[in-house]
């Protein structure tokens, strides 16, 4: 009688762990394997953003390992496998021509304060080395990427100390157009464009990034901004939440031949998450976001895709991705669809990897070139909170290294025609 008992309760416990195995989702399992492999590498995150709304920035009143009103905190960072992340130092539009430069100072500094509070968790990462090292310590690196143009207050300078304060990414415009760029509106009919895309100061804005090694952001700004840049930037550069056009023809994405520029010049396009530009509607399904990333992969290749959520900027996501928790659904899906494990691995990481590399690369040939210290035109940025201490009598020097500028970028458009 014994005997038939233990057979019964063997048979039962053998029962129930084949029924586990079975209603496994082996895509899911094989994701999480290639997520211990190569970092998942998001391109935008607004969780700073919320420290400044919800709490004036006053990290001593937050607790992430509790936080639940955001897209991010720490248990739904390591659920989610986050390997690396570009947080974003963003300050509205409005901040323009006044306390712009401020503001995202307190950005960038919050970033910092939070590595330094969650040291377990978080270490701050200035390179493509700094990533891989975190990844094997198992923490989440944390990059600082600069969303807005008009957060520098068109002064070269002031980009080159974000730069040493550890920003490795500007987003050229916002919502608004700055005294250099033309941002996205000007494509919709809402806003007028100013500059025909870049000015002359932005075009040594450009040339001013390579040399430091500052990735280009493409998100937001015009599709003439989008050529004017991959027509004369020597380093790849990256769209950090940005989705396919084609799929959502929504003025924030990017258009098929652009994309194509972007596989050209061997650049990164990272899908948003944002219902509004992954359906174009209120609604979206993780099936919608998986569409982009088929879409971009059939059009371009696997070689220039990557993840940019957009979370804690965003008021909307897509049913199966509420928060950074659900990437690895995601992941998951793009297996089921076929995709190889070599291409996953690309779009978790390896792309942006590549990319940064290569922007160092960049940055590495050209360190015997001098910076630029030639300011934007003084009439270019007049206005009444703006004092003109240091203008005197350097228009006609202006206006010659203006001209260099501009010959050295129509040679390297003819060089790379």
């Amino acid at each position: 009688m014994l005997t038939k008992v233990i057979f019964a309760s063997c048979l039962v416990f053998w029962i129930n762990y084949f029924a586990v195995i079975l209603a496994e989702d082996p895509n899911m399992t094989r994701a999480l394997e290639l997520m211990s492999e190569v970092p998942l590498i998001d391109g935008h995150n607004d969780l700073p953003w919320q420290f400044r709304k919800k709490f004036n920035n006053e990290l001593n009143k937050v607790d992430l390992h509790t936080l639940e009103t955001t897209h991010t905190n720490i248990p739904k960072i390591k659920q989610g496998r986050l390997g690396a992340q570009f947080w974003s130092a963003y300050v509205p539009c409005e901040t323009q021509d006044k306390d712009a430069v401020r503001q995202t100072l307190e950005q960038i500094d919050v970033v910092h304060r939070m590595c330094q509070k969650y040291p377990e968790t978080f270490m701050f990462a200035t390179s493509s080395k700094d990533i891989m090292d975190a990844f094997s310590m198992n923490k989440t690196a944390s990059l600082i990427g600069v969303e807005g143009g008009h957060s520098i207050d068109s002064s070269l300078g002031t980009l080159r100390m974000m730069y040493q304060l550890g920003v490795r990414y500007l987003t050229l415009t916002h919502s608004c157009n700055t005294p250099w760029a033309d941002n996205w509106l000007v494509d919709t009919g809402s806003e007028p464009s100013q500059h025909n895309g870049l000015s002359p100061f932005g075009k040594q804005l450009i040339v001013e990034m390579n040399r430091l090694g500052m990735l280009i952001d493409l998100a937001h700004v015009t599709v003439t901004v989008m050529n004017q840049v991959l027509d004369m930037s020597e380093a790849p550069v990256i769209f950090s939440h940005s989705s396919a056009y084609s799929i959502c023809p929504h003025k924030r994405n990017v258009p098929d031949d652009v994309l194509r520029r972007v596989n050209e010049t061997r650049g990164i396009v990272m899908v948003n998450f944002y219902n509004d530009y992954v359906t174009c509607s209120k609604t979206a399904k993780l099936k919608d976001v998986a569409d982009h990333f088929d879409h971009i992969k059939k059009v371009a290749g696997a070689s220039i895709i990557g993840f940019g959520g957009d979370y804690d900027g965003v008021t909307r996501v897509p049913e199966g991705l509420e928060d950074v928790s659900k990437v690895p659904g995601l992941v998951a899906e793009l297996l089921r669809r076929g995709w190889t494990d070599e291409e996953v691995k690309a779009a978790l990481g390896n792309n942006l990897l590549r990319v940064l590399a290569e922007v160092e690369k960049v940055r590495d040939s050209l360190k015997a070139k001098t910076p630029d210290d030639v300011p934007i035109p003084y009439d270019e940025v007049k206005n009444p909170c703006r004092t003109s201490i240091g203008y005197a009598n350097t228009g006609d020097l202006h206006s010659l290294s203006t001209l260099v500028i501009l010959l050295a970028a129509a040679l390297q458009a003819c060089v790379t025609a």
